[in-house]
């Protein structure tokens, strides 16, 4: 079970509004900067979100149909805003993961308890090496 899609449009209207600017600079969370398939338009969406030693992990509270993941999918990356960084990320990928590794111990309990058993793997974009010349 993740969070119902409900939850999903009150936390957009609301929560979102409230707690957005804190996700960008509190450990654990971060804000995926995403386009929309068909809109073109641009969307910050607060997440909570692990570093690992190649990217990050996001764990898909709202699952993996949720708008943003497919928006993030489709267009093969995003950024991401963490702790004041802004971070280029690709080869985005879903796993499935019931024993949650990717999240920290006291998470997991918390990802337990809400059923949340797939995250969105990203890897960092290597900054362009100079070239020789």
């Amino acid at each position: 079970m993740v969070l119902p899609k409900q939850l999903a449009r009150i936390n957009r209207v609301v929560t979102n509004r409230v707690l957005g600017p804190l996700a960008r600079q509190a450990p654990g969370f971060g804000k995926i900067v995403h386009r929309g398939r068909r809109s073109g338009r641009e969307y910050r969406t607060p997440v909570n979100v692990f570093a690992t030693p190649t990217g990050y992990v996001v764990a898909l509270t709202y699952g993996p149909d949720a708008d943003w993941v497919r928006n993030v999918l489709a267009e093969g990356g995003c950024q991401l805003e963490t702790r004041g960084t802004l971070v280029q990320l690709t080869n985005p990928r879903i796993v499935h993961d019931e024993q949650r590794r990717a999240a920290p111990v006291p998470v997991r309990q918390v990802l337990t308890l809400v059923g949340v058993t797939d995250f969105l793997h990203l890897d960092r974009v290597s900054p362009a090496s100079p070239s020789a010349g």
